[in-house]
């Protein structure tokens, strides 16, 4: 069977045929090949900015190619393996083993099967020593170089930090060896450490550490942004633009790793913003832009951006969509032109003792605020997110949940008539590296089970839905996020048993890993217990910016419910600054 017919044989064939609108260019003579891999399916993959920026930012380069790969379903991996042939890109059908380097962009912990899942199937051997010169370079970034210590072994090299200009510099310093007279690859790999950023698992060893420090976008008002993007050929999870406002957070959440991550914050000014959201829709054509942040309320050029895009918008009917909105920030005619029929807020916790340990500097005030605000825009669907397991939690944190769904109610019928329908999702607290909680335990999967029951007692109230994460898929996510390299020969072992898209619910099988750690020697439990605050964790030697001594202070401070406050109120020595000025805001 040759790939045409395999196309006519498997379900969604378009996330396989390649030929989008926008795609590269394959005509470059003596290119640099890189090929960006999601390891996930074409739509979720297709859904992320970060790749649409790599991808446009090679492919904008004069001699480089970047091509893509997605991981395949079921059926369209089993038809080429039978076919006898390995996994290839999606633009010129090249095997990924004949490219020069491959990228796997991780977005979480639950991806990281599927990285052996697509090796496998380019047949390329898991782990970089067992790899020569034959084969490609193999790199990944992404949210989970904060601790890429579980997939280390695997990866030739590790970007920690912003891609924009890493990615190049790294892409060009591979082209500088290949056009030696002798290309050594174990020298390019060892020269890539001096690219700030760049993270050489083999010559960089638990047993001879050498710090490695992020690398950040410095200027992000200038910073490089496709406006013609590639269009997907099918329907994606998130199938819209984005155009980030800034980067960074400066709430200073201390279970959110991603606010400490990303710090120091950086604007874009409001005609930037203005100017790439018609960018996008001219170039492009979507018909919906998000404007995208961690907290897209705390944008200090909001109400100025709404203003300029707003004739542009309503003569070519784009909504804008602002996710990511605080409950503290939200505004009523923040959402006048991208009213939806519900909107998403995450006090996170149900009483203010709890968000204050946690630094979720929002009051029953702000909520009560909010709330009245959206009910007079005419919703009458609100979504909240709340977390279950978060430190120094009761059950009367939970059932301060179902106390804040009852005065929403209340709220509504103090205003309007009709029905308001309430959902209500709760994630298990997960203890991720980069925060003040990285050295707390997770409660117990016992404990999750009993909890979950509690709230769901407490929240058999008419017209609200409640929604709960698994609490076996946080446990193991917990496991990831604080990993050391032993979880390496798990990961290839649960491979080996069957695991695969275990962020997929039909998919995960809890079983199926217990036995994979059982196997290795390894204990699964060991990784969410408490880590003494004292000792040196298997990532400190990733320098985000953000500095030990003030996430030791946070978590302390959280012991005693205190709160910190916003970065915008005063800058609070977190370290990142370091990187370049954070909270610069034109008086304009």
């Amino acid at each position: 069977m040759d790939f045409n017919q395999i196309l006519l044989s498997v379900d969604k064939p378009a996330r396989y045929a390649g030929g989008e609108y926008n795609s590269a260019n394959l005509d470059k003579e003596n290119a640099t090949r890189f090929c960006i891999c999601m390891p996930d399916l074409y739509e979720v993959g297709m859904s992320n900015l970060g790749l649409k920026l790599l991808y446009h930012r090679l492919n904008d380069e004069e001699k480089v190619i970047c091509e893509r790969c997605f991981a395949p379903a079921d059926d369209f991996a089993k038809a080429i393996t039978e076919a006898g042939l390995p996994l290839m890109s999606l633009e010129s059908k090249t095997p990924l083993k004949n490219f020069d380097m491959v990228g796997f962009s991780i977005q979480y912990e639950m991806l990281y099967t599927n990285v052996l899942y697509m090796l496998d199937l380019a047949k390329i051997p898991f782990y970089a020593k067992d790899r020569g010169e034959e084969y490609p370079i193999i790199v990944s970034g992404g949210p989970s170089a904060v601790n890429p210590e579980p997939y280390a072994e695997f990866m030739d090299l590790i970007m920690v930090g912003e891609g924009e200009e890493m990615l190049p510099a790294l892409v060009a310093l591979y082209r500088e060896h290949k056009e030696r007279e002798h290309f050594d690859k174990w020298e390019f790999i060892r020269d890539a450490q001096k690219i700030e950023g760049i993270y050489a698992p083999m010559f960089n060893t638990p047993e001879n550490r050498k710090t490695v420090r992020k690398a950040v976008v410095k200027d992000f008002d200038n910073c490089y942004y496709p406006t013609a993007q590639i269009i997907p050929a099918i329907e994606i999870v998130h199938d819209r633009a984005m155009v980030e406002l800034f980067r960074g957070c400066a709430n200073g959440c201390r279970f959110c790793q991603a606010g400490f991550y990303y710090r120091p914050i950086r604007y874009r000014k409001g005609e930037t913003v203005a100017k790439l959201c018609c960018g996008v829709a001219l170039d492009s054509g979507f018909d919906e832009i998000s404007l995208g942040s961690l907290s897209t309320g705390d944008y200090p050029y909001l109400e100025e951006t709404l203003t300029q895009l707003k004739p542009f918008v309503s003569k070519r009917r784009i909504s804008l969509a602002l996710p990511s909105l605080r409950l503290d920030s939200f505004k009523g005619d923040f959402v006048e032109s991208s009213r939806k029929n519900s909107l998403t807020f995450a006090p996170e916790a149900g009483t203010q003792r709890l968000r204050n340990v946690i630094n979720k500097n929002v009051t029953e005030e702000n909520i009560e605020t909010a709330m009245r605000a959206a009910f007079s825009q005419g919703y009458n669907s609100i979504k909240l997110y709340f977390m279950m397991g978060l430190p120094t939690e009761t059950d009367e944190d939970l059932e301060g949940i179902a106390q804040v769904v009852k005065k929403i109610r209340w709220i509504f019928s103090s205003m309007r008539k009709g029905a308001l329908n309430i959902s209500v999702s709760c994630a298990v607290f997960v203890p991720k590296p980069l925060t003040p909680f990285q050295w707390v335990p997770q409660i117990s999967l016992e404990e999750v089970e009993r909890r979950q029951n509690f709230l769901r007692e407490k929240l058999k109230i008419k017209n609200v839905a409640f929604h709960y994460h698994d609490g076996k898929t946080s446990f193991l996510e917990a496991v990831f996020a604080r990993g050391d390299r032993k979880l390496a020969k798990v990961i290839e072992k649960a491979y080996q048993l069957g695991a695969k898209f275990d962020g997929w619910t039909e998919y995960f099988d809890y079983d199926r890993w217990m036995q994979a750690f059982d196997l290795c020697g390894v204990d699964a439990k060991s990784y969410v217990a408490e880590r003494d605050i004292d000792k040196p964790l298997p990532w400190s030697f990733i320098d985000c910016g953000v500095s030990e001594r003030f996430l030791k202070a946070e978590y302390k401070k959280s012991l005693l419910a205190q709160s910190t406050p916003s970065c915008l109120v005063n800058c609070q020595g977190c370290g990142a600054s370091s990187y370049c000025k954070c909270n610069e805001v034109d008086d304009k």
